[in-house]
């Protein structure tokens, strides 16, 4: 229902989301607007979704352009917009990467990647990792850490194990030749933003090549130019067998993908996967009008470059408060020795910055990589402030 102003009010929602006060109308770039007119700097951007800003004009006029033509196109079906958008995705992926599956999603492409490992190598055992998060279906879920999103719906998915992240020696422990996959993010997200140690995605690889298991790769947050490359792998030359990406792939549009190489291709059969809406001509032309954009405006280099300013700025905080800053690219996590909601709530109400948590005491900033110089910097003035 509404008010006769317009304004949203009570509405027959499921109570799934801790809601903020605020209502958001209208977006540009990095800037959101509420229902009174105020501006907010978006250090949310839809949870990592928004990696060319709101409404980019090339983005907006690429689903304008494709829902006139097309929107919907069954997988049984070829499409012209799927096939181009494939074949550009393949382009830029590492070598070996060349299969592809679009799906609606992050946790629909990390259920794809979990059937997919399972029929590939005949094996059930699956082993992921602490603090890890890949999502709220059953199948994802159940490699998901946190007690408190797994414990009411158990029982989940057997024969999942969870391993310190970060600890190759805990991974050569369990890791046999039961192991179906490994999966791993290469920066934790929501796990506190937690860059993989050196070595570890490399040493990972090379236990699941003497194992036999194959090693899934949860880029769902950080492709895409998120953290200064268009895939975080490229900053440890690692090769999955699976990768798994979303958020900004279509700017806004849900879409996922999974992309494989050549074992798994080869196992898999019309039957052992599929999506009702999973690769329609829509989600596709809005995904390569966003690989447009990361091109043409060269927003991986503008993501170093604006990240290196951003970490020497945020290394400077003058407060007893900030234990650690962790990060890569525009994928920022600023944790304190404290809670991080009240400083969240402050960002918010005193200087209309929004921002995310990542755990309990991690201040996360995801911000479209479109964000200028200016608005970064009055993203750091701010945290200053709440922060000193």
């Amino acid at each position: 229902m509404t008010r006769s102003d317009n304004r949203v009010t009570d509405m027959p929602e499921l109570s799934l989301y801790p809601k903020r006060n605020l209502t958001i109308i209208r977006g540009a770039g990095a800037t959101l607007w509420d229902e009174d007119g105020h501006t907010y700097i978006d250090c949310i951007g839809g949870h990592g979704v928004a990696i060319v800003g709101h409404s980019h004009p090339l983005l907006v006029r690429a689903i304008h352009d494709q829902s006139k033509r097309l929107i919907v196109c069954p997988g049984t079906l070829d499409n012209d917009m799927r096939t181009h958008y494939i074949s550009r995705l393949t382009d830029i992926t590492p070598e070996g990467l060349d299969y592809v599956f679009l799906a609606n999603s992050g946790t629909e492409a990390i259920e794809a990647a979990i059937k997919f490992a399972r029929v590939t190598t005949g094996r059930t055992k699956l082993v992921a990792t602490m603090r890890g998060f890949h999502g709220r279906t059953m199948g994802a879920l159940s490699l998901t850490w946190k007690k408190a999103y797994r414990q009411p719906f158990e029982p989940l998915v057997p024969d999942i194990v969870h391993i310190p992240y970060g600890n190759i020696d805990a991974a050569r422990s369990i890791v046999d030749e039961h192991t179906a996959a490994i999966i791993v993010e290469p920066i934790q997200g929501e796990g506190g933003v937690r860059p993989a140690p050196e070595g570890y995605l490399q040493s990972l690889r090379k236990l699941c090549d003497a194992t036999g298991a194959l090693l899934i790769v949860d880029e769902v947050q950080t492709g895409f130019g998120r953290t200064g490359a268009m895939f975080a792998i490229e900053h440890w030359d690692v090769i999955p067998d699976i990768l798994c990406l979303a958020k900004g792939i279509a700017g806004g549009i849900p879409m996922g993908a999974v992309i494989t190489n050549e074992r798994v291709a080869s196992i898999l059969r019309p039957g052992h996967h599929g999506s009702t809406f999973g690769g329609n001509p829509l989600a596709c032309a809005a995904a390569l009008a966003v690989l447009h954009i990361i091109q043409s405006e060269n927003l991986v280099e503008r993501a170093r470059e604006k990240s290196q300013w951003l970490f020497e700025q945020l290394a400077r905080l003058p407060s007893q408060r900030v234990r650690e800053v962790r990060g890569m690219g525009l994928m920022v996590g600023i944790e304190l020795r404290e809670r991080a909601t009240p400083y969240l709530q402050r960002l918010q109400e005193e200087h209309h910055i929004l921002a995310l948590p990542a755990g309990p005491n991690v201040i996360r900033l995801l911000p479209p990589l479109v964000i200028t110089g200016k608005e970064l910097a009055r993203v750091v003035d701010a945290l200053y402030k709440v922060l000193s």
